[in-house]
C-alpha cells in the first residue's frame, strides 16, 4: 500500500506555496507541476515532499478556504538533529510571516517548545520539540480535530480507520483528565494511530470553534488497483457523502480521495495531451474507474 498524501486546496497559490514549504526543511523538493485543462477553466496541480512527506496541492479557486480543522504537526526531534531546538525557532519564524498565530510558541506542559500557526496560505502548522519514546515517529504528522457536532468521536473515528486499513495499529493516547471543561474527561486530547502507511493524530476539541472539516484539505488514498478503489470508497462511504472525482465525506464529515496510481503517473511521466484525456474521462467519474483512465491514458 502506498502512503495517504494529503490534497490542499489553493486559491491560485499552489506552486507558489510548494516553492516555499520545500525550502524550509531538508528531505524536500517538488515532484512535478503540471497544468490540467478542466471545463472552467486551467488548473494547475503540484506534487511536494516537505520534510518526507508527500503533499498534492491544486489552484482550485476561491471557492474552498483551508482552516485548523486538519493541521500538519512538524516534529523536531533532539534525538535525530542536534539543531532541533534551533531549527524549530527557524521554521517558526517563516511559517507566522504574514500568517495568523493559534498557540503562540512556548513552553508548555506537554513539551518545552511548542506553537500552531496557521501560515499565510491558511495551513496550519504544530511546531513542536519531541520528547522520543517509543516507535520513531516521522517529522511530519497530519493531525485531524474533531470538534463542533463530531466533538468527542475521536476514538470512535480511530476505531473506525483501523478496521478500514489492514495494516492499522494505535499509538500514543492521552486523555482530558477531570476539570478541563467543556471538553468531556476520557476524551482524547491526543491520539495517534498508523493506517496505509501513514502516521496520523487525531483530537477532540469541545470549545467552540468557527471551523469544521471541509473540502479544502482532504486525505488522498493513492489505490493500484481498481479493486482497492471499490474497498475503499464502499467502506468510507458508509453512512459517509459520494461526491465526484473520487471524494467523498465519511461519516464524521473528514473528506478523503480514493484515487488512482494511473492518474498520477500520467501527470508525471504523460504529454499534455496524455494529461487532457485523462483529465476529461476524470471529470466524468464519480467513483474512479481504473480501465476508463488507463483506456484514455494509452489513447
Amino acid at each position: 500500500m502506498l502512503p495517504i498524501k494529503p490534497h490542499i486546496w489553493f486559491d491560485n497559490q499552489a506552486k507558489e506555496a510548494a516553492e516555499f514549504y520545500t525550502s524550509l526543511m531538508p528531505d524536500s523538493s517538488i515532484t512535478y507541476a503540471n497544468t490540467l485543462h478542466m471545463p472552467f477553466g486551467d488548473c494547475d496541480v503540484v506534487d511536494f515532499v516537505f520534510a518526507g512527506q508527500s503533499f498534492l496541492g491544486i489552484n482550485g479557486g476561491p471557492g474552498l478556504k483551508v482552516n485548523p480543522s486538519i493541521s500538519f504537526m512538524i516534529n523536531f526531534d533532539p534525538s535525530r538533529d542536534p539543531d532541533a531546538a534551533k531549527r524549530i525557532d527557524e521554521v517558526w519564524n517563516k511559517l507566522t510571516q504574514n500568517g495568523n498565530i493559534l498557540m503562540p510558541l512556548d513552553k508548555y506542559p506537554f513539551s518545552e517548545r511548542y506553537g500552531w500557526v496557521a501560515d499565510k496560505y491558511g495551513v496550519s502548522w504544530q511546531l513542536i520539540l519531541t520528547k522520543p519514546a517509543g516507535e520513531e515517529r516521522p517529522v511530519i504528522v497530519p493531525s485531524i480535530m474533531y470538534t463542533g457536532s463530531v466533538s468527542g468521536r475521536a476514538e470512535e473515528a480511530i476505531d473506525f480507520y483501523c478496521t478500514i486499513f489492514k495494516d492499522a495499529k494505535r499509538g500514543t493516547t492521552a486523555r482530558y483528565p477531570a476539570g478541563m471543561a467543556p471538553d468531556k474527561e476520557g476524551s482524547l486530547m491526543f491520539a495517534d494511530f498508523y493506517i496505509d502507511s501513514t502516521w496520523l493524530a487525531a483530537m477532540d476539541s469541545a470549545r467552540n470553534h468557527d471551523f469544521a472539516f471541509n473540502d479544502a484539505l482532504s486525505l488522498l488514498i493513492p489505490c493500484e488497483t481498481q479493486e482497492e478503489i471499490d474497498y475503499f470508497w464502499s467502506a468510507l462511504t458508509a453512512d459517509g457523502q459520494p461526491g465526484q472525482c473520487g471524494w467523498l465525506k465519511d461519516k464524521f464529515g473528514v473528506s478523503w480521495q480514493v484515487a488512482s496510481t494511473v492518474m498520477f503517473e500520467a501527470m508525471k511521466n504523460g504529454s499534455q495531451e496524455q494529461i487532457d484525456r485523462i483529465t476529461q474521462a476524470f471529470m466524468t467519474m464519480q467513483k474512479v474507474d481504473v480501465a476508463t483512465l488507463k483506456q484514455a491514458y494509452n489513447g
